[in-house]
């Protein structure tokens, strides 16, 4: 389990993930304030279906690690999970659109959200590579 690659980018996809919670993804002045508030900061935990959508991404790649022995599967809760963090991208983006544009800006642990569907990229090929190598041996006895 712990010796194959994809284990690895699983974990740190759902590390990442569960990071996204407190880590602050764009900051700056909302639109609708009338009276002057600090800065707000945009993390996963700002909107309920951020706080969804990320926690489910992590918990998917999180026991996507335990089903090494059901490749078949795990690569499609892999798919899943990153389907699942483009769309969390996507609510990123949609959530920025409430901000005020001259007064906000990405901050630099924008790119923990980002990260993690690239991390599942990386899992899902390792994956495969493995099927892959399995069928070829399946296919030479």
């Amino acid at each position: 389990m712990i010796q194959r690659i994809q284990t690895i980018w699983l974990l740190v996809a759902s590390a990442l993930g569960f990071t996204s919670l407190q880590t602050s993804f764009y900051s700056g002045h909302r639109v609708n304030d009338a009276i002057p508030k600090p800065v707000v900061f945009l993390t996963a935990s700002y909107n309920p279906l951020l706080i969804v959508s990320t926690v489910t991404a992590a918990v998917i790649a999180l026991i996507t690690i335990f089903l090494f022995k059901d490749r078949k599967l795990q690569m499609k809760l892999t798919i899943a999970a990153l389907v699942l963090s483009i769309i969390t991208l996507g609510l990123y983006y949609w959530q920025m659109q409430s901000f005020v544009p001259a007064e906000s800006s990405i901050t630099l642990t924008a790119v923990v959200p980002v990260a993690i569907p690239v991390l599942l990229i990386l899992a899902f090929r390792g994956i495969w590579k493995d099927e892959k190598l399995v069928k070829s041996v399946d296919r030479l006895r």
